[in-house]
């Protein structure tokens, strides 16, 4: 009864809310005096440190879910309306975008792409959410700036620099940091030292560790690890040339070793042994960056550039068992040069407004190697250079934002046979101010997603494997409509009230899937590429091209209100997926299909004091019915609640205390965007039951 009250609440809440307004998200943070026309990006913070850097039209990490005290993505990525991220434990985080996996978003760490898939049944995101300063959301793609790997929109995360840290006037701080949860044992130490020894250079060293033995779901059984202990370490060296010249260099490692199952999204249940047995694995990310600005006064230069080497790998041991021991890494060398000009038009064609022209080249090679039993290797490669162009005009009430993009593509060899695609997009936004603080909006962008690298297990150098030389990049547009507006002094003179919505539609055309081989698998031929069925199935996998088109459609609506010491943010997100031809939802790699049923969220804050803060979080989502042609199960709804604390003495200076009860009734439930089958639990990577958490935070 409890699920259905709320379910009730929230539909008539979130019914008021569109009453009143269509609207999106708010936008991330541009330059004053030329606003982001296309207000697509959410800006989500774990620090608010940070927070003067930003505009105000953001959502703040702090603002929604004080005292997250996050271990994985999903801690603070999930308050985001059209974002979920599955997965348990720290080696299985699934960003999803409107049911797009990371395979299909821009995925960054301080500018570094992180590209390919390792292993299906484990994310492809490697990152400890203590190192992050923040984490920019576009929730789908509306910018010819994201390029190739991004239909479903880009998450950008951003590690802690020097400057987030220092006092105005410090010249060395130090950040000591503990965290415990109840639920897994886990114990989080971290120390940060930070300066700047000299008035244009800045320091940054930190170390962490994170160790955790098996957690519990709401039944009280084990999921996911047996033991695992984290490393992560962070550099960062920054120095100011003269007033318009930057340097900085960083180095960014997050590690993970423990006995998890061989398929990290199942369960580690009793009884699963002999399909699922629990080895010892590593997964490491390295990810090394150099980046250089220059912003001299000169409104036509503001040159940002960056070069990157990321990896991520798997390494498994399994005591000499044949089969389950490999090292498999996908790493991924890149570089992007873009320079911004602000330029008068009225100097141009005597039209009044101001041009803000985003103008870049971007390259990068992603490369995959896998050897097996630590004996052969077996290698693959793509590269991808392009060009893009972007014109953001403020004409008064009106802004245009028309962009164009070129993308040259060289597909892998073991998967298209190296075939190249040359590719150009287009998209147009259009928004206009119809009252003070209040935007309607259009936008439109062609998409463009090339055939990426084979998972890195399943790499044998074409053994085995049908390579489609026919295949077509995929292909689409996306579509969004909304109205974004702030009120103010409803209640008071300072309060303030965000209202956002929006309608979106995402068209994807040669859709492009994964055939696997083996067992009752289907398979497919190993010259044709023709597929084989259960009764006859063939010997060889690859992918296709999905021979109907799929349409992503849904909404978005969020409420942020603000007044004094109270905080309040309500959102509503839907999105579905349907083939043209059949109905069928588009598939997912993690079992059942992309599909989330509705998701309501309510987030409350309440500073009675100025050393004390409260909060609430309920998040309540939908039951939905995938629908693939198979044997589809129901994902069964599911209603979480978290609480939490923090408290700052004033007889410490720089002192911290955070407490928090997460999943306060002992839910039994999995993410929608995790593995689910509700007939089995074996085959259900259940979510965390209740959890107390604990954090001390000492800065100086």
């Amino acid at each position: 009864m409890r699920e259905v009250k709320l379910s009730s609440q929230l539909t008539v809440l979130s019914m008021g809310v569109a009453a009143v307004l269509w609207t999106q998200a708010a936008s991330a943070a541009t330059a004053a005096d030329m606003p982001n026309t296309t207000l697509q990006t959410i800006t989500v913070t774990a620090n608010s440190s940070v927070r003067n850097a930003v505009q105000e039209d953001s959502v703040y990490i702090d603002d929604y879910t004080p005292a997250a005290q996050a271990s994985h993505l999903s801690d603070f990525l999930d308050v985001v309306p059209g974002v979920s991220v599955g997965g348990t434990s720290s080696v299985n985080q699934r960003i999803r975008v409107r049911g797009l996996d990371d395979t299909n978003l821009k995925v960054t760490i301080d500018g570094a792409r992180q590209e390919g898939a390792l292993f299906y049944h484990m994310g492809d995101v490697t990152i400890d959410p203590d190192l992050l300063k923040k984490a920019e959301v576009s929730v789908g793609n509306n910018s010819v700036t994201l390029g190739n790997d991004a239909i479903g929109g880009a998450v950008a995360f951003e590690t802690v620099d020097a400057a987030d840290l220092l006092k105005p006037g410090q010249k060395v701080g130090a950040k000591i940091h503990a965290g415990y949860g109840s639920n897994n044992d886990e114990l989080l130490t971290s120390a940060t030292v930070y300066g700047t020894p000299t008035e244009n250079i800045d320091l940054l060293a930190y170390y962490g560790k994170r160790d955790a033995n098996a957690g519990e779901d709401g039944k009280g059984r084990d999921i996911q690890t047996k033991d695992s202990k984290g490393e992560n370490i962070l550099l960062k060296a920054g120095a100011y040339i003269a007033d318009d010249h930057n340097v900085g260099a960083s180095f960014s490692r997050t590690e993970n070793k423990g006995l998890f199952p061989l398929r990290p999204d199942f369960p580690a249940s009793p009884g699963a042994d002999s399909w699922n047995p629990i080895i010892p694995q590593e997964v490491k990310r390295d990810t090394y960056a150099l980046d250089y600005t220059y912003n001299p006064v000169n409104r036509l230069i503001d040159v940002d550039t960056n070069v990157y080497q990321t990896s991520t790998q798997i390494l498994r041991n399994s005591d000499g068992e044949p089969g389950f021991e490999f090292d498999a890494e996908v790493k991924t060398t890149g570089g992007k040069v873009q320079n911004t000009s602000i330029i008068d038009s009225s100097i141009i064609n005597g039209v009044s407004g101001v041009h803000k022209l985003i103008a870049g080249v971007e390259h990068y090679k992603k490369e995959s190697e896998m050897t097996r039993d630590f004996g052969n290797t077996s290698t693959d490669e793509a590269t991808n250079t392009s060009v893009y162009l972007e014109d953001q005009w403020q004409m008064g009430k009106l802004s245009l934002t028309p962009g164009v993009r070129y993308d040259r593509y060289e597909s892998p060899e073991y998967v298209s046979a190296g075939k190249t695609y040359d590719n150009v997009v287009g998209a147009l936004a259009a928004s206009y101010e119809i009252t003070p603080r209040t935007q309607v909006f259009a936008s439109y962008t062609q998409l463009f997603n090339g055939p990426d690298l084979s998972q890195t297990i399943f790499n044998t150098n074409g053994a085995d494997t049908y390579v489609n030389d026919d295949l077509k990049a995929e292909e689409g547009g996306n579509a969004e409509v909304g109205i974004a507006t702030t009120l103010r002094g409803l209640t008071m003179a300072d309060d303030s009230l965000k209202l956002s919505a929006k309608y979106f539609e995402t068209n994807i055309e040669n859709h492009i899937e994964f055939v696997r081989a083996g067992g009752r698998r289907t398979g497919m031929n190993c010259t044709t590429g023709q597929l084989g069925t259960s009764a006859a199935p063939e010997a060889c996998q690859g992918v296709i091209n999905n021979d109907e088109d799929f349409k992503i459609k849904g909404v978005e609506l969020s409420a942020d209100y603000r007044a004094d010491d109270f905080n309040m943010g309500l959102s509503y997100a839907r999105a579905r997926s349907k083939g043209e031809d059949t109905g069928y939802n588009i598939s997912s790699v993690s079992g059942s299909s992309s599909e989330s049923g509705d998701k309501y969220m309510v987030n409350l804050g309440y500073a009675p004091t100025n050393t004390t803060e409260l909060g609430w979080r309920s998040t309540y989502v939908a039951s939905v019915m995938p629908n693939t042609g198979g044997d589809d199960v129901k994902k069964p709804n599911y209603d979480v609640h978290d609480i939490f604390m923090s408290y700052t003495p004033t007889q410490v200076e720089g002192l911290k205390a955070t407490l928090g009860v997460y999943n306060l009734f002992d839910e039994t439930y999995a993410s929608h965007a995790s593995r689910n089958n509700a007939l089995d639990d074996n085959y259900t990577d259940f979510k965390m039951g209740r959890n107390i958490k604990t954090s001390l935070t000492y800065q100086f």
